[in-house]
This record gives structure tokens, C-alpha cells and sequence, in this order.
């Protein structure tokens, strides 16, 4: 029998623990009409949910756009990075999950899906590709305040 106490035994408990830390969990917690917790992809009516044809989430804050350096390579997600789709890179939010960006300054709007991770520059909230950053005239300027709409929950799955 292997002791709490030996190395080995301090490894094994050591690795349980790291495991169990790295149990899924909801990470965009909503309140149904209840008052209780409700996870990322669930309606105030309880039934699980991708997109309810609402917003689910609004959020605002400083945008920015990648380009050229990335374009052809993979993303986080696994698929190639082509600059002139309407995809976004964001710390958090599920792979897939679609989002309404709205320019305020302008109010031009437009539809990504989150594909990659960043933006890794503190103050901003999402980088767009080259492609969603020209449909809200944010490429002249490199930056913009953008209100975020969480449209649709992606899944978090890995381009295939």
C-alpha cells in the first residue's frame, strides 16, 4: 500500500488534485427567472440552448485586429486563419460562440465567430480579423470602444 506520506504517494495525491482542478465548469453563469444559476447554454425556461435569438451576454470595451501576421496559420481552434473572414480572437469565450460587434463610434455592426485566443494587449477585449475589422471601418483608426453581443454559445470544440 502506498502512504499519503512517501513521494510517490505525494505525487499520486498531487495529480489527483491537479485532475479534479481541471473539471469543466460553467463559465458565463446567467440567472434564469428563478434566481438560480443557470449555465452558459441554458434559457430562463431551463432547456438547454445555443442560441435563443437574443442577446445573451453584453459586454463593451476596446477592440483591435490581427492580419497579416497570422493569415494562413492556425488558430487556437485548429483551423486556418484567413484575414478576411469574419472570425475574432477572445480570451474566454467557447470556440464557435457568434458575437454582434457594434463599432460605437460609428454604429457599423458586424457578426464573428470566435476562433482563435486574444487579444493579449491589457485593455482590450477582442481582436477581429482584417475582414470583420473593414465591415465596422476599425482599420483606419486600429482601435475602437465596441459593445459585444453574445448571439450564439459555440461549442468549444476543436476545428476538425
Amino acid at each position: 500500500m502506498i502512504s499519503s506520506s512517501t513521494p510517490l504517494g505525494l505525487l499520486i495525491v498531487f495529480v489527483l488534485q491537479f485532475l479534479a482542478g481541471c473539471a469543466s465548469s460553467p463559465r458565463f453563469a446567467e440567472r434564469t427567472s428563478d434566481g438560480k444559476a443557470a449555465t452558459k447554454h441554458e434559457t430562463s425556461a431551463g432547456a438547454p440552448s445555443r442560441s435563443s435569438g437574443k442577446v445573451l451576454l453584453t459586454l463593451e470595451g476596446v477592440a483591435s485586429y490581427y492580419a497579416d501576421d497570422f493569415h494562413g496559420k492556425q488558430a487556437a481552434n485548429g483551423e486556418i486563419f484567413d484575414m478576411n473572414a469574419a472570425v475574432a480572437a477572445h480570451r474566454t469565450f467557447p470556440f464557435g460562440t457568434k458575437i454582434r460587434v457594434t463599432n460605437l463610434d460609428n454604429d457599423k455592426q458586424t457578426v464573428v465567430r470566435i476562433i482563435d485566443r486574444g487579444p493579449f494587449k491589457e485593455g482590450r477585449i477582442i481582436d477581429l480579423s482584417l475582414g470583420a475589422a473593414k465591415q465596422i471601418d476599425l482599420v483606419k483608426t486600429g482601435t475602437a470602444k465596441v459593445r459585444l453581443e453574445v448571439v450564439e454559445w459555440g461549442d468549444g470544440k476543436l476545428y476538425h
